[in-house]
């Protein structure tokens, strides 16, 4: 505390101590208010910002036993949380003094007061207050951050029948602990979904942890998820918490929850139904307290049936089950989601386009959008930084291909092994390669997709 800071309020039923106090205090803060009834404590707090108040314990309505003294701590606390309060009394009873402080007083000191003690115990009173307060200015700050960055999951968009019972069913379970596994192709919005789980649930005050299962090296799946001890492994040069721990308290999100390899899923579902981990290198568990939301792009159930996913994780997981649909069934809702995209970038870039042609709309309608919500966001995102119109135009939008229920396939020959080589190739191309998308769309597991790419050299 910097002299001759600061505002404290003393509240005494005695003239002499509160003008005591005031002479003294005055010498070394900013301001000084005295008050002798407690009951304008509230009206005090609402017009004044104060960093320390001293409160006598016993008032002349109850002389001894610091009831009065509580009660106002109490409706201090409920004002103003960050306030630092400190009892004065003449009565140096150590049980009321430690009752004092687990209630929640700063400090306590004795009357008559030794003007050394008093000061030591204001100065750090108010060094305490103003640091719960910095804290409070940090929480604000870094909930506005995360709101910012959060900023691109706020909405997700949508008026279609399909968009309407996902939202029925986010505000069915969202306040629940219920775990909730999110099935839709890349690009739907999964992780949207996720979030807006979590911003309606009671965790919201906690964090969202989000984790691509897909990403992790299977030799470091354990210390992603479990954490690991200093010099468990050679790079494991300090202790670090696995994503589970990071996330308790708050909402783990498991993203393409199919790539974990079944030789993995047995452990991931030993800490499902244990609800504690264990560190590698370490024999000692801790628990966790998550609420736990999988998404997949995968068919998993037929995933089960080829014996690439435990049955019993599967139960463990989806104890509620939000479909996504892919764009191409929602199609009312793209003239939405433009305009969504349009002045999201439009704003972004600093162009004043303000619409989409009513053919444009008709294009991009017709498309079959098999990159879903994303490829569209990209595709106008595109369109806003290229065009010269004010109003987005067809010519803006350069769609890679046909709706794919107008896409034509020509064959060579009628040879069946023929065909499926290139059905297959045709497939791999659309999805760039991605195993687990091209299986789903051929109907085939990806044991099966791989037996054929080996077969015909693709």
């Amino acid at each position: 505390m910097h002299e001759n800071t600061g505002h404290i309020l003393v509240v005494d039923d005695d003239d002499d101590v509160l003008h005591a106090a005031k002479l003294f205090l005055k010498q070394h803060v900013g301001k000084v208010d005295t008050e002798k009834s407690p009951r304008s404590i509230p009206n005090l707090l609402r017009n004044n910002s104060y960093d320390v108040i001293l409160l006598d314990m016993n008032f002349t309505e109850d002389m001894s036993s610091g009831r009065e003294g509580f009660f106002w701590l109490e409706k201090i606390q409920e004002i103003d949380p960050s306030l630092a309060v400190v009892f004065i009394t003449a009565y140096g009873d150590v049980d009321k003094a430690v009752s004092a402080i687990k209630k929640g007083a700063t400090d306590f000191v004795l009357k008559p007061w030794q003007n050394e003690k008093l000061l030591a115990t204001v100065t750090s009173a108010m060094n305490l207050s103003q640091s719960r307060r910095e804290i409070d200015v940090l929480r604000d700050q870094q909930k506005t951050i995360s709101a910012n960055i959060d900023q691109h999951y706020q909405d997700i968009i949508g008026h279609s029948a399909p968009m309407m019972k996902v939202f029925e069913t986010i505000e069915k379970v969202a306040k629940t602990d219920a775990n909730v596994l999110i099935l839709g192709k890349n690009g739907t919005g999964k992780e949207l979904v996720a979030r807006a789980l979590h911003r309606r649930s009671n965790r919201s005050e906690n964090v969202f942890i989000s984790v691509d299962m897909g990403a992790i090296q299977e030799n470091l799946f354990e210390s992603e998820l479990f954490g690991h001890t200093k010099g468990s492994f050679t790079d494991a040069k300090e202790a670090r918490a696995g994503r589970f721990e990071v996330a308790s308290g708050g909402t783990l999100f498991l993203d393409e929850i199919g790539n974990v390899p079944l030789q993995l899923q047995s452990k991931l579902l030993t800490v499902l139904e244990s609800r504690k981990v264990t560190r590698v290198g370490s024999n000692k568990p801790v628990d966790i307290d998550i609420r736990l939301i999988c998404a997949t792009n995968t068919p998993i159930q037929g995933m089960v049936k080829d014996n690439k996913f435990r049955q019993d994780l599967l139960y463990r997981i989806n104890t509620i089950e939000i479909r996504l649909p892919a764009l191409r069934e929602r199609k009312e809702d793209i003239p939405l989601l433009a305009q969504h995209f349009l002045e999201q970038y439009a704003g972004k870039y600093n162009k004043e386009i303000n619409k989409l042609s009513e053919g444009t709309l008709k294009k991009l309608q017709s498309y079959g959008w098999p990159g879903n919500v994303r490829e569209l966001r990209h595709s106008v995102e595109r369109a806003v930084i290229m065009t010269d119109h004010n109003v987005l135009q067809p010519e803006d939008f350069l769609l890679t291909s046909l709706d794919e229920s107008e896409e034509k396939m020509i064959f060579d020959d009628y040879n069946l092994e023929e065909v499926e080589k290139t059905v297959i190739r045709k497939a791999l191309d659309k999805h760039e390669r991605n195993i687990s998308r091209t299986a789903e769309e051929l109907g085939l597991t990806r044991a099966s997709l791989y037996r054929r790419m080996e077969k015909y050299d693709l």
